[in-house]
């Protein structure tokens, strides 16, 4: 192969070698060949290094032992950091390609849409624990509304993890390491606004592996993840936000799931300003018998109350 190549397929790993042969496996049936495997590896040992060894003749394939563990979104960083290719497609270690044309898929869609630096396709959620398949699909008013506000994101990530994305690399955007739960549609965001639009491939690409090791797992529901980076996510983007329909729905449903019953619970666990509009949102939901707030159609019915009240007040 001469020149450089089209597309980086970048593996941020961490010990899980069952997980990273299906995902090799997968992209040695590839019948696109224009492309090079990077493995940031994350591990405190050697196995992921020494289970390479078995793949390194079936296509180009750099590995990089990170000296020290970088966690993510760190490590994913350190892939797109470390790829040559014009093209990035992050790829968890537990996400595989759902058939042997699914990278000549994204690579055709470049070529079709030359002005495009973002792509993203459709995709089947696997739960590793029963085999439960969920397939996800993207309707014309879900691209509809994501192109209008990719605040819509705020809603349902639409876009899927990384793993269901392909990057133009002269894009120049990285993840923001200070997040966890909200990292990849804070992303998507902050690209959308900052770099323009994006094609979505309307075909199954990936498999998206949902298992007990990932970081979504652990972080599920948890205040001291969550509200820091909720809170800390509105202050990067604004109190103005919630004006969004669907952005004030994230935050309803957020303070409700987890509990949040006073404002003080709030400064236990942010150090920073709480915008007036949480503090109202939170100070209606502690009227409302728990019940309630935990039924769908009430919880709905105060939502929009609230949501028209903070249309009709100051923002801050």
């Amino acid at each position: 192969m001469s020149g450089q190549v089209s597309i980086s397929v970048c593996i941020p790993a961490y010990k899980n070698t069952v997980y990273l042969g299906r995902l090799l496996d997968s992209i040695a049936a590839q019948r696109y060949r224009d492309f090079e495997v990077v493995v940031t590896d994350d591990s405190p040992d050697d196995s992921i290094s020494s289970f390479l060894e078995a793949y390194k003749a079936g296509f180009p394939l750099r590995y990089i032992k990170n000296p020290k563990p970088l966690g993510t979104p760190a490590n994913w960083n350190e892939g797109i950091r470390q790829a040559r290719g014009r093209w990035v497609k992050i790829m968890h270690d537990d996400d595989w390609f759902a058939d042997a044309d699914a990278l000549g898929e994204f690579h055709r869609a470049t070529i079709d849409h030359p002005e495009t630096r973002f792509f993203f396709a459709a995709f089947t959620n696997v739960h590793e624990d029963s085999g439960r398949r969920e397939p996800f699909t993207c309707n014309r008013l879900d691209l509809a509304l994501l192109r209008m506000s990719p605040l819509v994101l705020f809603r349902r990530v639409y876009v899927g993890n990384p793993s269901c994305t392909l990057v133009r690399r002269d894009a120049g955007l990285l993840y923001d390491e200070e997040y966890k739960w909200v990292v990849d549609f804070e992303y998507y965001i902050r690209f959308f606004r900052s770099r323009g639009g994006f094609h979505y491939i309307d075909r199954n690409l990936l498999n998206i592996g949902f298992n007990a090791l990932q970081v979504t797992k652990y972080t599920s529901r948890v205040r001291e993840v969550q509200i820091p980076e909720y809170l800390s996510l509105m202050h990067k983007l604004g109190p103005s936000i919630l004006r969004n329909p669907f952005v004030y729905d994230c935050y309803w449903r957020l303070m409700r799931n987890l509990g949040i019953r006073d404002v003080s619970e709030l400064g236990t666990l942010w150090t920073g300003s709480i915008p007036k509009p949480i503090r109202r949102l939170v100070g209606l939901q502690r009227l409302i018998p728990i019940p309630l707030l935990r039924f769908g159609p009430t919880s709905k019915a105060f939502m929009a109350m609230s949501y028209i009240a903070n249309l009709t007040t100051p923002a801050d």
